[in-house]
């Protein structure tokens, strides 16, 4: 991490203290220090930055002008026709990919237990052009060769199998079998798949587990190095060379309403990465899907979930992810309509054909505030990296209740900070019903294998979901 100060940039000193005579003008006596603010985890925030002009510390997402990020798209229709259905819709729309969420339930996601089902939902995509990635929680090997099979050994198949046993297993706190197990398990996979399917990706190491149960940036930073770590190790024990285990992982955020925390812990994960693989001896370039958030999202007055959307999304391309992934505004009610989907793809296209985000790489370099953000979350994640792995790494540290600590810690912070301000819940609540479409499709269960495996389950505290406006909505 640069050690480098501060700057002032263009800007002579002189007129960076005119600024801040004037501001302490009219703070009428108070001192200038009275502005200064803290993250929920402690990390500073000025209320004045110099310019920064040394060069950042970590290489930025490759620019491509013609196609900046990935919009990639959510399927969770429990039917796989009609999920197959809104795939191609989304894929005619301009999105570039899909994320298929699977749940042999059908209740959060699409009911698939087979090969054949899969094949149902992937039916007319050509995998080749437009990539293909997973959500299938322990279920995941299972559901990584389900989808080779639908991508017929196809070594250009554009393939994210984004294994991640970890993260189902922290947010339900029990694993059926030894959680270690599925790490194996999922590593044995995806080690026989590389072979075959050279430019698809593995695992995913995913923090959003610790955002959506209400922790800081930071927390989420670690946790998602620590679980690249844990998988990087079991890929290595399963056959493959340092450098492929790192290159076969992609690191998993969270993208808030937040869009200056969103785009300078996403800066900071480059940077943590690139510290990560250095430290390992090899050097593989960080790739990150961002998801918006879904804690952030309002079921009162849900038409404010748009701005919140787009935010997220600005934070998230600004910042530099390779694939962003959008939900709907009418996520809390219920799935999406075409309508709801259509948004979801604009506020990406806007963003991106209009708006011209993509046109500069990095930004937000240079910004004396970014930057310092961005190097406080980098070292504030490094040390709760550091302590992850003191407890004997991620899986120790879950078993401990270590995460749910520090999640707690935060969540905590947030209550004693008073009432939050959420448009449309408790700043500028609706006088009237603006009443939206959702679809609820009754759920469609299938037979699937079990996911199982021979040992004692393993357990650690869970960090459940939650939704920041839901506790205010439900007082009104």
């Amino acid at each position: 991490m640069s050690d480098a100060p501060n700057t002032l940039g263009e800007f002579p000193a002189a007129t960076v203290a005119e600024w801040r005579a004037l501001v302490e003008k009219t703070l009428k006596g108070a001192p200038f220090e009275s502005l200064q603010r803290t993250t929920l985890e402690g990390l500073p925030i000025a209320p004045l930055y110099d310019g920064e002009t040394a060069a950042p510390s970590f290489a930025p997402r490759p620019h491509d002008a013609e196609r900046p990020w990935d919009v990639r798209s959510i399927i969770a229709h429990p039917d796989p026709v009609r999920a197959n259905a809104e795939l191609l819709a989304d894929l005619e729309g301009g999105a570039a990919s899909a994320l298929i969420i699977i749940d042999p339930t059908g209740k959060h996601g699409v009911a698939v237990g087979s090969a054949e089902e899969l094949a149902r939902v992937l039916d007319g995509v050509m995998l080749e052009f437009a990539p293909a990635a997973l959500d299938a929680g322990l279920l995941g090997p299972k559901a990584a060769d389900w989808l080779a099979a639908a991508a017929k050994s196809s070594p250009t198949a554009l393939l994210s199998f984004h294994l991640d046993p970890l993260s189902r297993f922290t947010r339900d706190g029990v694993s059926p079998g030894p959680i270690e197990s599925h790490v194996v398990s999922a590593a044995t996979v995806g080690a026989r798949l590389i072979a075959t399917f050279p430019k698809a990706s593995l695992f995913l190491a995913s923090g959003r587990v610790v955002h959506e149960a209400g922790g800081g940036e930071a927390g989420e930073l670690a946790f998602a190095l620590a679980a690249a770590l844990t998988y990087a190790k079991a890929l290595v024990r399963a056959g493959l060379s340092m450098q492929d285990a790192f290159a076969a992982i992609h690191l998993g955020l969270a993208a808030d309403t937040d869009y200056f925390a969103t785009l300078a812990k996403h800066r900071a994960a480059r940077l943590l990465w690139t510290r990560l693989v250095t430290a390992c001896g090899v050097d593989v370039p960080a790739r990150i899907e961002a998801r918006s958030s879904h804690r952030m999202l309002a079921a009162q007055d849900p038409w404010t979930n748009m701005l919140r959307l787009s935010s997220a999304a600005f934070g998230a391309a600004v910042g530099g992810a390779d694939a962003v992934v959008l939900g709907a505004f009418t996520d809390p009610l219920g799935l999406p309509t075409e309508f709801a989907r259509r948004q979801t793809r604009n506020a990406q296209l806007v963003l991106m054909e209009e708006a011209h985000l993509g046109r500069v790489s990095d930004p937000a370099a240079g910004s004396g505030y970014v930057e310092a953000l961005t190097d406080e979350m980098a070292r504030a994640a490094w040390a709760q990296f550091q302590a992850i792995e003191a407890q004997g790494g991620l899986i120790a540290a879950l078993a401990s209740g270590h995460v749910a600590a520090q999640v707690g810690a935060v969540v905590a912070a947030r209550e004693a900070a008073g009432t939050p301000k959420i448009v449309g819940v408790t700043a500028f609540p609706p006088t009237q019903d603006a009443p939206v479409e959702v679809q609820h499709p009754a759920p469609r269960a299938t037979d699937a294998p079990s996911a199982r495996l021979p040992g004692p389950d393993g357990h650690c505290p869970p960090l459940r979901p939650i939704r920041l406006a839901e506790p205010h909505e439900a007082a009104q």
